[in-house]
């Protein structure tokens, strides 16, 4: 049989890195399947989701609200935060009253992180900031606030900032409920039998990386922008876990609540029907 290419897209970063590390080495068996791999932001991502791009490819949760008529959600390779999530932060301690008006730094227009904030607080400017730029611009003063996503989420105090609101906990305490922030998303013109196969190979490649972790870790620490090796290991254990192999029907519920939060108050311009992939 002719070699099918899929091109499977994600942040250059530890957690996704790890997640699709047995797919990039080659540790599985993925038969007349060629997985080709393109590393950028996650707004990046979400832009190219748009326009359909790409075969497979991780998206905002946010984002994929704009995707339903092209994209079905995967069951795994979710990223989720089990009562932490997106930081926002200042150099000083700021109430939640004080936050109201302020010029916060976010990560892009379709990011999770930017609707919880808007959920949490909608009163704020918002400066669109590439993630790996929003700390700088705290310290620098060029914002009031910004909140942090990736690595960031880990090391903000060793620069001297102050944790305001974690949107996870925070959603946590409104819901119950994990924070979905990410997924992975197959374009559904590829038909059943393939997206069922590129399904079935994405969990294996997570499952491999959780059974081979330190090897895995390896891998990753290639895209750990200098965390210490424990920190990296930590951060990945965050968005890397069993929430990640399945979103199990909790997961589900969450995704759609998020979404379902975002149509009330007028942050998503139409309901949302959330399709999942069944193996």
């Amino acid at each position: 049989m002719p070699t099918t290419t899929i091109r499977v897209a994600h942040s250059p970063d530890s957690d996704d890195a790890f997640m699709f590390y047995a797919l990039a080495e080659g540790k599985i068996d993925t038969g007349d399947l060629r997985y080709v791999h393109e590393l950028q932001d996650i707004e990046s991502l979400n832009q190219r989701a748009l326009k359909a791009e790409l075969e497979v490819t991780a998206v905002s949760i946010h984002a994929y609200a704009y995707l339903t008529d092209r994209y079905a959600l995967l069951p795994h390779g979710s990223s989720m935060g089990d009562r932490y999530g997106p930081r926002l932060v200042a150099r000083a301690p700021m109430t939640r009253a004080e936050v109201r008006g302020k010029r916060i730094a976010v990560p892009g227009p379709l990011t999770t992180a930017y609707l919880a904030l808007q959920l949490y607080e909608p009163d704020f400017e918002a400066v669109m900031t590439p993630f790996d730029q929003i700390e700088d611009a705290v310290v620098n003063g060029e914002v009031d606030a910004g909140l942090l996503i990736h690595e960031g989420q880990l090391t903000f105090g060793d620069r001297g900032l102050h944790l305001v609101a974690d949107m996870g906990e925070w959603w946590f305490q409104e819901t119950g409920l994990p924070l979905p922030l990410g997924g992975n998303v197959v374009r559904k013109d590829l038909g059943g039998p393939l997206i069922r196969t590129v399904s079935k190979h994405l969990r294996a490649s997570i499952a491999y990386g959780l059974e081979h972790r330190a090897t895995a870790l390896d891998h990753a620490m290639r895209y750990s922008r200098g965390l210490a090796r424990d920190k990296a290991d930590t951060f990945v254990g965050m968005y890397v876990n069993d929430w990640t192999l399945d979103y199990g029907d909790r997961g589900r519920e969450a995704v759609r609540k998020l979404l379902e939060r975002g149509v009330e108050r007028g942050l998503i311009d139409k309901a949302v029907s959330v399709e999942f992939v069944e193996d």
